[in-house]
């Protein structure tokens, strides 16, 4: 599967920039979010990569016969119609994981919504594991991971930290992008 996603991301003109963290478990910011390509592409560069990642994924998309197969490529069902306690959950499976790599769109969706959601950096901070920028570039073809994000106990001011990271990317919908900041 390695040499096949490396082959793919080829032949779609997509290249990685830097390399996923050295982390057995971290959560992975992956943003901007417009499109459907970037689950395609960021799905690629992890296989390309040989790294195994979960990502969370709204239930209602867990159907025959992409249920099955969204669980086999790592996702993990959330029924946002209700709290079901979502931070606990996934914290659970990094106590109960040797290597967790976590993959959320802060967005929460695909439309422009201008309030991120905050549960990938509560997940992180319960799991006491660290979070990575990463970053899907639609102009240059890339997608990149980043340093470490170093949490402090203020929430609102790391969630303004880390928009002001994404300011300046590249969607492959600007329309549908916003961080809220502007």
């Amino acid at each position: 599967m390695i040499l096949l996603s490396k082959v793919l991301m080829k032949i779609l003109g997509w290249k990685t920039n830097g390399a996923l963290p050295e982390d057995k478990k971290c959560v992975i910011v992956a943003a901007p979010h417009t499109s459907n390509w970037d689950f395609i592409i960021g799905r690629l560069s992890y296989y390309a990569s040989g790294k195994k990642i979960i990502f969370l994924i709204k239930k209602e998309f867990f159907f025959f016969p992409f249920g099955g197969i969204l669980k086999k490529l790592g996702g993990v069902p959330v029924d946002r119609s209700r709290n079901n306690n979502t931070v606990e959950q996934v914290a659970k499976i990094f106590r109960e994981n040797d290597q967790v790599f976590l993959t959320i769109a802060p967005e929460g969706t695909r439309k422009k919504v201008k309030k991120w959601k905050r549960g990938f950096y509560l997940i992180a901070k319960r799991s006491k594991v660290p979070i990575y920028l990463g970053m899907i570039n639609y102009k240059d073809k890339e997608i990149g991971y980043f340093k470490k994000f170093e949490m402090t106990d203020d929430i609102n001011a790391d969630m303004i930290k880390i928009k002001n990271h994404y300011k300046n990317a590249f969607p492959k919908f600007p329309e549908n992008f916003s961080t809220g900041l502007d």
